[in-house]
Protein backbone atom coordinates (compact mmCIF):
# COMPACT_ATOMS: atom_id res chain seq x y z
CA UNK A 1 0.00 0.00 0.00
CA UNK A 2 0.77 3.38 -0.87
CA UNK A 3 2.21 5.31 2.13
CA UNK A 4 1.72 9.13 3.12
CA UNK A 5 -0.43 11.38 4.61
CA UNK A 6 -3.65 13.11 3.47
CA UNK A 7 -3.98 16.66 3.05
CA UNK A 8 -4.80 18.87 5.78
CA UNK A 9 -8.25 19.43 4.50
CA UNK A 10 -8.99 16.07 4.76
CA UNK A 11 -7.64 15.13 8.26
CA UNK A 12 -9.68 18.36 9.11
CA UNK A 13 -12.60 16.69 7.95
CA UNK A 14 -11.64 13.02 9.36
CA UNK A 15 -11.35 14.99 13.22
CA UNK A 16 -14.63 16.68 12.70
CA UNK A 17 -16.42 13.49 11.87
CA UNK A 18 -14.46 11.93 15.29
CA UNK A 19 -15.27 14.89 17.34
CA UNK A 20 -19.24 13.65 17.16
CA UNK A 21 -18.21 10.46 18.98
CA UNK A 22 -20.66 9.93 22.11
CA UNK A 23 -18.49 11.38 25.60
CA UNK A 24 -19.62 11.22 28.86
CA UNK A 25 -21.98 14.18 29.29
CA UNK A 26 -21.04 15.40 26.20
CA UNK A 27 -17.49 16.48 27.68
CA UNK A 28 -15.36 15.61 24.93
CA UNK A 29 -12.30 14.92 26.57
CA UNK A 30 -9.86 15.12 23.69
CA UNK A 31 -7.47 17.06 21.86
CA UNK A 32 -5.34 16.10 18.59
CA UNK A 33 -2.04 16.97 17.07
CA UNK A 34 -1.16 16.85 14.03
CA UNK A 35 2.20 15.89 12.87
CA UNK A 36 4.55 15.70 9.73
CA UNK A 37 2.94 12.27 8.69
CA UNK A 38 0.63 11.44 11.71
CA UNK A 39 -1.69 12.44 13.67
CA UNK A 40 -1.93 11.99 17.22
CA UNK A 41 -4.75 11.68 20.20
CA UNK A 42 -4.76 12.44 23.31
CA UNK A 43 -6.76 12.61 26.73
CA UNK A 44 -7.50 16.04 27.89
CA UNK A 45 -7.58 15.19 31.96
CA UNK A 46 -8.57 18.93 32.12
CA UNK A 47 -12.14 17.72 30.86
CA UNK A 48 -12.78 15.01 33.28
CA UNK A 49 -15.30 14.74 35.35
CA UNK A 50 -14.26 13.57 39.33
CA UNK A 51 -17.51 13.19 40.88
CA UNK A 52 -18.80 11.11 37.54
CA UNK A 53 -15.76 9.48 36.55
CA UNK A 54 -13.34 9.43 39.72
CA UNK A 55 -11.11 6.82 37.83
CA UNK A 56 -11.05 8.23 34.68
CA UNK A 57 -12.37 5.14 32.62
CA UNK A 58 -15.42 7.44 31.30
CA UNK A 59 -12.70 9.28 29.65
CA UNK A 60 -10.79 6.86 27.92
CA UNK A 61 -13.63 4.64 26.85
CA UNK A 62 -14.84 8.30 25.55
CA UNK A 63 -11.82 8.99 24.02
CA UNK A 64 -11.73 5.27 22.17
CA UNK A 65 -14.96 6.31 20.21
CA UNK A 66 -13.48 9.41 19.11
CA UNK A 67 -10.88 7.10 17.60
CA UNK A 68 -12.94 4.52 15.79
CA UNK A 69 -15.24 7.45 14.38
CA UNK A 70 -11.52 8.87 13.21
CA UNK A 71 -10.55 5.39 12.00
CA UNK A 72 -14.28 5.21 10.29
CA UNK A 73 -13.81 8.94 8.68
CA UNK A 74 -10.70 8.33 7.43
CA UNK A 75 -12.03 4.83 5.64
CA UNK A 76 -14.38 6.85 3.90
CA UNK A 77 -12.06 9.20 2.88
CA UNK A 78 -9.67 6.65 1.19
CA UNK A 79 -7.24 5.93 4.10
CA UNK A 80 -6.51 3.28 6.63
CA UNK A 81 -5.90 4.45 9.50
CA UNK A 82 -2.86 2.52 11.18
CA UNK A 83 -3.43 2.77 14.82
CA UNK A 84 -0.52 2.99 17.70
CA UNK A 85 -2.26 2.36 21.06
CA UNK A 86 -0.73 3.93 24.21
CA UNK A 87 2.59 4.30 22.06
CA UNK A 88 4.49 6.33 24.76
CA UNK A 89 4.37 4.97 28.28
CA UNK A 90 5.95 8.04 29.48
CA UNK A 91 2.94 10.20 28.05
CA UNK A 92 -0.36 8.60 29.48
CA UNK A 93 -2.40 11.05 28.34
CA UNK A 94 -0.98 9.82 24.13
CA UNK A 95 -3.21 7.65 23.58
CA UNK A 96 -2.91 6.73 19.99
CA UNK A 97 -0.44 8.21 17.18
CA UNK A 98 -2.28 7.25 13.81
CA UNK A 99 -0.24 6.96 10.98
CA UNK A 100 -2.02 6.15 7.51
CA UNK A 101 -2.18 4.27 4.34
CA UNK A 102 -4.34 4.72 0.73
CA UNK A 103 -7.18 2.62 0.29
CA UNK A 104 -10.29 2.55 -1.74
CA UNK A 105 -13.11 2.72 0.97
CA UNK A 106 -15.67 -0.48 1.22
CA UNK A 107 -19.54 0.04 1.16
CA UNK A 108 -19.95 -1.10 4.77
CA UNK A 109 -17.19 1.65 6.05
CA UNK A 110 -19.05 4.57 3.86
CA UNK A 111 -22.53 3.32 5.32
CA UNK A 112 -20.98 3.83 8.49
CA UNK A 113 -19.65 7.17 7.82
CA UNK A 114 -22.57 8.48 6.78
CA UNK A 115 -23.85 6.91 10.08
CA UNK A 116 -21.72 9.48 12.28
CA UNK A 117 -23.67 12.76 11.69
CA UNK A 118 -27.11 10.77 12.37
CA UNK A 119 -26.37 8.98 15.36
CA UNK A 120 -27.72 10.61 18.87
CA UNK A 121 -27.95 9.70 22.20
CA UNK A 122 -31.72 8.92 22.57
CA UNK A 123 -32.86 8.96 26.35
CA UNK A 124 -36.85 8.49 25.28
CA UNK A 125 -38.39 5.90 26.10
CA UNK A 126 -38.34 3.24 22.90
CA UNK A 127 -41.04 1.22 21.38
CA UNK A 128 -42.60 -2.02 22.09
CA UNK A 129 -41.12 -3.91 19.44
CA UNK A 130 -38.12 -5.89 20.58
CA UNK A 131 -34.55 -5.86 18.03
CA UNK A 132 -34.50 -8.97 16.24
CA UNK A 133 -31.51 -11.47 17.16
CA UNK A 134 -29.93 -11.35 14.20
CA UNK A 135 -29.67 -7.51 14.77
CA UNK A 136 -28.37 -8.07 18.00
CA UNK A 137 -26.06 -10.28 17.18
CA UNK A 138 -24.29 -8.02 14.36
CA UNK A 139 -24.02 -5.68 17.25
CA UNK A 140 -21.93 -8.55 19.30
CA UNK A 141 -20.21 -9.46 16.36
CA UNK A 142 -19.40 -5.71 15.66
CA UNK A 143 -17.30 -5.25 19.42
CA UNK A 144 -16.23 -8.96 19.03
CA UNK A 145 -14.01 -6.89 15.72
CA UNK A 146 -12.56 -4.38 17.64
CA UNK A 147 -11.20 -7.21 20.40
CA UNK A 148 -14.13 -6.32 23.30
CA UNK A 149 -16.83 -9.02 24.05
CA UNK A 150 -20.49 -7.98 24.29
CA UNK A 151 -23.03 -9.81 25.54
CA UNK A 152 -27.07 -9.43 25.47
CA UNK A 153 -28.05 -9.07 29.13
CA UNK A 154 -31.49 -10.98 29.37
CA UNK A 155 -33.51 -12.96 32.28
CA UNK A 156 -31.71 -12.72 35.85
CA UNK A 157 -28.48 -11.50 34.39
CA UNK A 158 -30.46 -8.62 33.39
CA UNK A 159 -32.35 -8.12 37.02
CA UNK A 160 -29.35 -7.71 38.40
CA UNK A 161 -27.87 -4.78 36.15
CA UNK A 162 -31.30 -2.95 37.11
CA UNK A 163 -30.82 -3.39 40.52
CA UNK A 164 -26.61 -2.44 39.68
CA UNK A 165 -28.16 0.46 38.11
CA UNK A 166 -30.55 1.77 40.56
CA UNK A 167 -28.18 1.09 43.18
CA UNK A 168 -25.85 3.31 41.20
CA UNK A 169 -28.19 6.33 40.87
CA UNK A 170 -29.08 6.34 44.83
CA UNK A 171 -25.19 6.53 45.61
CA UNK A 172 -24.84 9.01 43.16
CA UNK A 173 -27.44 11.35 43.99
CA UNK A 174 -26.97 11.13 47.30
CA UNK A 175 -23.33 13.36 46.56
CA UNK A 176 -23.44 17.08 46.68
CA UNK A 177 -20.82 16.73 44.14
CA UNK A 178 -22.42 14.71 42.08
CA UNK A 179 -25.19 16.95 41.80
CA UNK A 180 -23.36 19.72 41.24
CA UNK A 181 -21.59 18.11 38.31
CA UNK A 182 -24.78 16.93 37.23
CA UNK A 183 -26.04 20.69 36.99
CA UNK A 184 -23.00 22.11 35.36
CA UNK A 185 -23.13 19.84 32.42
CA UNK A 186 -26.72 18.91 31.58
CA UNK A 187 -29.62 20.83 30.52
CA UNK A 188 -26.50 23.60 29.20
CA UNK A 189 -28.02 26.72 27.23
CA UNK A 190 -28.04 27.66 23.78
CA UNK A 191 -24.77 28.31 22.23
CA UNK A 192 -22.57 26.06 24.13
CA UNK A 193 -20.22 23.82 23.00
CA UNK A 194 -20.24 20.86 25.51
CA UNK A 195 -22.63 19.51 27.87
CA UNK A 196 -26.24 17.85 27.18
CA UNK A 197 -28.61 20.48 26.55
CA UNK A 198 -32.06 20.57 27.56
CA UNK A 199 -33.63 19.96 24.11
CA UNK A 200 -31.54 16.70 24.45
CA UNK A 201 -33.29 15.86 27.75
CA UNK A 202 -36.50 14.30 28.09
CA UNK A 203 -39.54 15.81 29.97
CA UNK A 204 -41.44 13.93 32.85
CA UNK A 205 -40.53 10.07 33.84
CA UNK A 206 -37.16 8.76 33.47
CA UNK A 207 -38.58 5.26 34.06
CA UNK A 208 -39.22 2.96 31.24
CA UNK A 209 -40.59 -0.77 32.16
CA UNK A 210 -38.09 -1.97 34.57
CA UNK A 211 -35.74 0.35 33.40
CA UNK A 212 -34.47 3.85 35.45
CA UNK A 213 -32.59 6.64 33.31
CA UNK A 214 -30.41 8.49 34.66
CA UNK A 215 -31.54 12.16 36.13
CA UNK A 216 -30.23 14.92 34.56
CA UNK A 217 -31.20 18.71 34.90
CA UNK A 218 -35.07 19.49 33.96
CA UNK A 219 -35.62 18.50 30.04
CA UNK A 220 -37.70 19.56 27.38
CA UNK A 221 -38.03 16.83 25.12
CA UNK A 222 -41.41 15.26 24.66
CA UNK A 223 -42.19 11.51 25.15
CA UNK A 224 -45.06 10.13 22.81
CA UNK A 225 -47.37 9.32 25.67
CA UNK A 226 -47.41 7.62 29.54
CA UNK A 227 -48.12 4.36 28.24
CA UNK A 228 -45.18 3.80 26.18
CA UNK A 229 -42.79 4.18 29.30
CA UNK A 230 -44.15 0.88 30.51
CA UNK A 231 -43.68 -1.17 27.15
CA UNK A 232 -40.05 -0.22 26.35
CA UNK A 233 -38.73 -3.21 24.72
CA UNK A 234 -34.95 -1.88 24.59
CA UNK A 235 -32.33 -4.45 25.05
CA UNK A 236 -29.23 -4.00 27.21
CA UNK A 237 -25.48 -4.81 25.75
CA UNK A 238 -23.04 -5.00 28.27
CA UNK A 239 -19.28 -4.40 26.69
CA UNK A 240 -16.80 -6.32 28.36
CA UNK A 241 -13.01 -6.93 28.50
CA UNK A 242 -10.72 -9.16 30.30
CA UNK A 243 -8.41 -6.51 31.40
CA UNK A 244 -9.80 -3.47 33.38
CA UNK A 245 -6.02 -1.32 32.14
CA UNK A 246 -6.18 1.74 30.09
CA UNK A 247 -5.88 -0.19 26.85
CA UNK A 248 -8.85 -2.14 27.43
CA UNK A 249 -10.75 1.15 28.00
CA UNK A 250 -9.58 2.50 24.67
CA UNK A 251 -10.68 -0.42 22.84
CA UNK A 252 -13.84 -0.92 24.89
CA UNK A 253 -14.31 2.87 23.38
CA UNK A 254 -13.69 1.90 19.95
CA UNK A 255 -16.07 -1.36 20.35
CA UNK A 256 -18.67 0.90 21.22
CA UNK A 257 -18.23 3.32 18.39
CA UNK A 258 -18.17 0.43 16.37
CA UNK A 259 -21.66 -0.72 18.01
CA UNK A 260 -23.42 2.37 17.70
CA UNK A 261 -23.25 3.11 13.92
CA UNK A 262 -23.96 -0.62 13.40
CA UNK A 263 -27.08 0.11 15.22
CA UNK A 264 -27.63 3.86 13.68
CA UNK A 265 -26.80 2.32 10.30
CA UNK A 266 -29.52 -0.47 10.53
CA UNK A 267 -31.92 2.08 11.79
CA UNK A 268 -32.03 1.25 15.80
CA UNK A 269 -31.93 4.03 18.17
CA UNK A 270 -28.91 4.28 21.24
CA UNK A 271 -28.07 5.38 24.39
CA UNK A 272 -24.87 4.19 26.24
CA UNK A 273 -25.42 3.89 29.85
CA UNK A 274 -21.98 4.37 32.19
CA UNK A 275 -24.05 5.04 35.42
CA UNK A 276 -23.79 1.12 37.31
CA UNK A 277 -20.01 1.50 36.48
CA UNK A 278 -18.62 4.82 37.41
CA UNK A 279 -20.05 3.75 41.32
CA UNK A 280 -17.19 0.91 43.01
CA UNK A 281 -19.73 -1.14 44.55
CA UNK A 282 -22.27 -1.42 41.25
CA UNK A 283 -19.56 -1.96 38.83
CA UNK A 284 -18.61 -5.08 41.37
CA UNK A 285 -21.85 -6.07 41.72
CA UNK A 286 -22.15 -6.33 37.31
CA UNK A 287 -18.86 -7.91 37.03
CA UNK A 288 -19.57 -10.65 39.47
CA UNK A 289 -23.54 -10.97 39.15
CA UNK A 290 -23.84 -9.99 35.67
CA UNK A 291 -20.92 -11.59 34.14
CA UNK A 292 -19.95 -14.02 36.34
CA UNK A 293 -16.89 -12.65 37.56
CA UNK A 294 -14.98 -13.07 34.88
CA UNK A 295 -14.64 -10.18 32.80
CA UNK A 296 -14.34 -6.39 33.20
CA UNK A 297 -17.97 -4.22 32.62
CA UNK A 298 -16.69 -1.34 30.41
CA UNK A 299 -20.09 0.36 29.21
CA UNK A 300 -23.52 -0.60 28.59
CA UNK A 301 -25.22 0.09 25.83
CA UNK A 302 -28.97 0.45 24.85
CA UNK A 303 -30.48 -0.42 21.55
CA UNK A 304 -34.30 -0.26 20.36
CA UNK A 305 -36.03 0.79 18.50
CA UNK A 306 -37.25 4.38 18.12
CA UNK A 307 -41.06 5.55 19.72
CA UNK A 308 -43.79 5.62 16.36
CA UNK A 309 -43.85 9.20 15.74
CA UNK A 310 -40.92 9.81 17.97
CA UNK A 311 -39.54 13.62 16.50
CA UNK A 312 -36.25 13.46 15.20
CA UNK A 313 -33.23 14.40 17.92
CA UNK A 314 -31.23 17.49 17.43
CA UNK A 315 -27.59 17.28 17.48
CA UNK A 316 -25.78 17.84 20.53
CA UNK A 317 -23.31 21.46 20.29
CA UNK A 318 -19.70 20.49 19.44
CA UNK A 319 -16.23 22.24 20.38
CA UNK A 320 -14.32 23.63 16.97
CA UNK A 321 -12.26 21.55 15.36
CA UNK A 322 -9.51 24.49 16.02
CA UNK A 323 -10.37 24.07 19.45
CA UNK A 324 -9.04 20.56 19.35
CA UNK A 325 -6.82 20.06 16.91
CA UNK A 326 -2.98 21.83 17.05
CA UNK A 327 -0.07 21.13 14.91
CA UNK A 328 2.93 19.44 17.09
CA UNK A 329 5.88 21.32 17.65
CA UNK A 330 8.80 19.33 15.61
CA UNK A 331 12.23 19.67 17.22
Amino acid sequence: MDRGRPDENTLRAAVALACRAPSVHNSQPWRWELGEHSLHLYADRARNLPAVDPLGADLTVSCGAALHHLRVGLAALGWRAVVHRLPNPGLPDHLAAIEFEAREPTESQVAHAAAIPRRRTDRRAFSSWSVPDGILDQLVACARDEGVDARVVTGRARDELLMAIGKAAAAQEADPQYRAEIREWSGVYPGASAGVPAANIPAGSRQYGDLRMREFAPGELLQSGQKLLSEDAGSLLVLNTSSDDELSRLRAGEATSAVLLEATAAGLATCPISQPLEVVETRELVRDQVLGGSTCPQLVIRVGWAAFNADPLPATPRRPVIDVLSHQEQP
